[in-house]
């Protein structure tokens, strides 16, 4: 009996241990297949073990498993339709390997030829746009969302060796070297990464939209306004739409209505997934310079929603300093037959210099989750609103803990992305680092901090002109770290010609930023370089001095008080009351002061103004600093109403007048054509005053293009108290150009028209010996141009012609000029 139990227990054993070896000879290998660009996976990939027969195609989100006996052959053979293939080498020592494998991209032209005498994919394609009405998301009266995005921007391509050569950076270089080798090696820079959570409500009609956002976690650099653009507002991507914006561009959408006039269709494939089958659809652009997508979408059968797009961009697109681009959308289904959106992925390899130069890759991810469509209490939500769209940020959104998000983000973080997090607060907490930031800043916009102060701009620094000879300037003001409301600056500039000081002071009160109201005063005594508008060359600055033409330059001298009241409402209604007192006295080229003497207690060219000016911008979107603002503009036209009062007597002035003014100004998109831009504007002046109180037309004296001047137009050349006149420019893309691809010009036109007329009353104070003003009296001013935008990425060239009038006794201004202009822009 001991014996029999004895040999049992042997033969247990004895059949373990033979199953060990046999075991141990089971091979496995598992994975994910995704794109190197996007990350995401790559489904129904071919996977297959080289010269065997073996082999499978990847599941829906790109995973992949083997279960062998033995390894067929030492390497795996990954291909996909618009992916390059990939070789994998199978070490055979290993019995089981984990791996990701990631796909470069390739052409989806090839391997989707078909001849057949019907096209399937254009079919398919029809039979999407026939569908639109019953799968576009925006077909509902109104729906809801809550969205979690992520935003994280990197820094590629960064040379140590070469940063190490400059002694002011060569710390900073040291630092990021260590910090890089404690990201798993990546050979990018982390610079930003943030987190949003929101509730966003949409309706149909009246259009409506509200997004509440709940939670925002920012690391990296930092500012208030840029969390309003990491909801969903800003954020429509719709493949159902006929054009999709990407960055200033309208790009036709493969579901276009016209699509079939872009794309050629291929299906290559017919998947089930779920239950349900899918056409595999790949598209391609008919023609090259268009403004039009590759990739691939999956399309379900029996209702032709789309359940995943996969759209593509690369260098050869009309997008500036782009390498590449994804941008991957995705549908669920909500219930049994209704398709929303549930997630969208973005990104962009910026390469402004080169491709193995520094760059920037951006990657934007969005999951939307608890979707309700068509309920009254999106309805109830919405009428929270003060105006139709709002967006609001919940008092302590930026203070949410890591509990909160670890709950409450819709996808965890991966280790990369939390060591990203980590090594971001190093960089930014690392008083070496701040140095080198400072300086790049101070580099690229021309100030520099110092603690609570700021010294610049330093392309101010130095100048020369006829009048004053070499000129330097300094500046000095307080920075957001003095006061969150307060900020003064000033600067003081000397003349080594005419041997006098100059200068300006002035204080910017803020106590609300949303909606806004400030309080401004300032006081300058300095020359009148002429009108200043944003983007635009003045003739104070050191580029100046190569720019000017060969022609007089006149000289004014001005002494101004001015005081500012703002307020704006959330509508985008906004007043500003203004009070000026200003004192002009001509130097050189100009009729001079003592030609207008005033009798009495008064001075001549002494004026005393009160002014309202109203302007409406619906929606109008800024870019945010503690202080000021940057419009990023409207979907709407912009107007303006100005009027002012002059007050005789007031301080010595000695000029009763108003002045009414106005304009309206739009953006427009008018894809496949580009874009238009136009100002329409007028105005008049009641009352007998000098010309330096008269309506002055802007002329340009540079040859630096200005968009807001007339470029073929002298300063003080033309005077009226009554005018009228148009801006309009038109940016038609490729164009002609389109013929020359690969220098990725753009064409343009221009026309800018001026009607004006000047009282006799006017001209009679006015025109006097030696004077060179003219007026239209009631001619056209017309001039028009074109030429090559884009040489270079950030260069442009205009040949602009003054047309009319045809003759007028005092000009001297030539037909024909050529200018110049840096515009920076994708």
């Amino acid at each position: 009996m001991i014996l029999s139990k004895v040999c049992r227990s042997f033969l247990i054993v004895l059949s373990l241990l033979a199953a060990v070896p046999a075991q141990s000879q089971v091979k496995r290998v598992s994975g994910y297949i995704r794109d190197l660009h996007s990350d995401e996976g790559v489904g129904f990939a071919s996977i297959k073990f080289r010269n065997t027969t073996i082999g499978k195609l990847s599941d829906s989100v790109g995973f992949f498993s083997f279960i062998l006996d033995a390894w067929p052959s030492d390497t795996i053979e990954i291909t996909c339709v618009g992916y390059q293939p990939y070789l994998y080498r199978v070490d055979k020592t290993r019995d089981t390997i984990t791996v990701t494998l990631n796909l470069e991209r390739g052409t989806f032209n090839e391997g989707v030829k078909v001849k057949a005498r019907v096209n399937k994919g254009l079919l398919l394609w029809r039979k999407i746009v026939q569908h639109k009405a019953a799968n576009n998301p925006y077909r509902f009266n109104n729906f809801s969302y809550e969205l979690y995005n992520k935003l994280e921007l990197d820094i590629k391509n960064i040379n140590f060796n070469r940063l190490a050569r400059f002694k002011p950076f060569r710390p900073a270089g040291e630092i990021i070297r260590r910090n890089l080798d404690s990201t798993e090696g990546k050979k990018f820079l982390p610079t930003y990464l943030t987190e949003a959570l929101s509730d966003y409500y949409y309706q149909k009609d009246p259009k409506k939209r509200r997004e509440l956002i709940k939670a925002a976690n920012t690391n990296g650099i930092r500012n208030e306004s840029m969390i309003k653009f990491l909801g969903g507002m800003d954020q429509v991507v719709n493949v159902y739409n006929n054009y999709l914006a990407v960055f200033d561009k309208q790009f036709v959408s493969p579901a276009s209505d016209n699509g079939d006039l872009y794309y050629n269709y291929n299906v290559v494939d017919t998947q089930v997934m779920g239950n349900n089958r899918y056409y595999h659809l790949v598209f391609t652009p008919r023609r090259k310079g268009t403004n039009t997508f590759e990739g691939d979408g999956w399309i379900h059968a029996g209702t032709f929603a789309i359940q995943k797009m996969n759209l593509r961009l690369g260098k050869e697109a009309d997008v500036n300093f782009l390498e590449n681009l994804s941008l991957v959308q995705e549908y669920a289904l909500i219930n049994d037959s209704t398709w929303f959106i549930a997630k969208d992925k973005f990104v962009a390899d910026i390469s402004p210099i080169g491709k193995e130069k520094p760059g920037v890759i951006g990657r934007k991810t969005s999951t939307y989750r608890n979707v309700i469509v068509n309920d009254p209490r999106v309805e109830t939500e919405l009428d929270k609103n003060k105006k139709l769209e709002e967006i609001i940020t919940e008092p302590g959104a930026e203070q949410k803990d890591k509990s909160f998000w670890d709950e409450s983000r819709h996808e965890e973080l991966s280790e990369a992305e939390k060591g990203i997090i980590r090594m971001i607060d190093t960089l930014i907490n690392a008083p070496v680092f701040q140095k080198f930031t400072n300086r790049l800043n101070f580099i690229a916009t021309g100030y520099m901090n110092f603690g609570n102060f700021q010294i610049g701009p330093w392309y101010n620094w130095i100048t020369s002109n006829s009048w004053e000879g070499f000129r330097t300037r300094f500046d000095f003001g307080t920075n957001k770290h003095f006061d969150k409301k307060w900020w003064w600056h000033t600067y003081l500039a000397y003349g080594f010609g005419d041997k006098k000081l100059k200068g300006k002071g002035e204080v910017f009160y803020l106590p609300m930023k949303h909606p806004r109201l400030f309080l401004f005063a300032s006081y300058t005594n300095d020359l009148d370089f002429g009108q200043s508008y944003y983007g635009e060359v003045t003739q104070d600055n050191v580029f100046a001095l190569a720019l000017r033409k060969n022609i007089p330059v006149k000289f004014l001298k001005v002494n101004e008080k001015r005081l500012e009241f703002f307020n704006e409402t959330r509508s985008g209604f906004s007043t500003l009351f203004a009070f000026t007192h200003k004192k002009q006295t001509p130097l050189q080229n100009l009729l001079p002061k003592d030609s207008f003497a005033i009798p009495g207690n008064r001075e001549a060219l002494a004026s005393a103004e009160v002014s309202l000016r109203l302007r409406f911008a619906y929606l109008e979107r800024f870019i945010e600093n503690q202080f000021f603002r940057s419009s990023l503009g409207s979907t709407y036209p912009i107007g303006e109403l100005t009027i002012s009062k002059g007050l005789s007597g007031f301080f010595k002035s000695s000029y009763d007048y108003i002045k009414i003014s106005g304009s309206i100004s739009d953006n427009i998109k008018v894809p496949p054509v580009g874009s238009m831009s136009f100002q329409v504007y007028g105005g008049k002046t009641f009352g007998t005053l000098p010309y330096v109180l008269l309506d002055i037309a802007p002329g340009n004296e540079l040859y630096y293009y200005n968009k807001y001047a007339f470029n073929m137009m002298n300063r003080f050349e033309f005077i009226h108290d009554k005018y009228a006149g148009i801006n309009f420019e038109h940016n038609v893309g490729h164009g002609i150009f389109r013929l020359l691809p690969k220098l990725k010009f753009r064409q343009f036109w221009t026309a800018k028209v001026l009607l004006g007329s000047l009282s006799e009353n006017n001209k009679a104070l006015n025109f006097k010996g030696g004077h060179s003003f003219q007026t239209l009296d009631g001619k056209t001013y017309l001039e028009m141009g074109t030429g090559i935008d884009n040489i270079l990425r950030v260069l442009r060239i205009d040949f602009v012609w003054r047309l009319l009038p045809n003759r007028l006794p005092k000009s001297t201004t030539e037909k024909f000029g050529v200018f110049g202009s840096f515009r920076l822009s994708f």
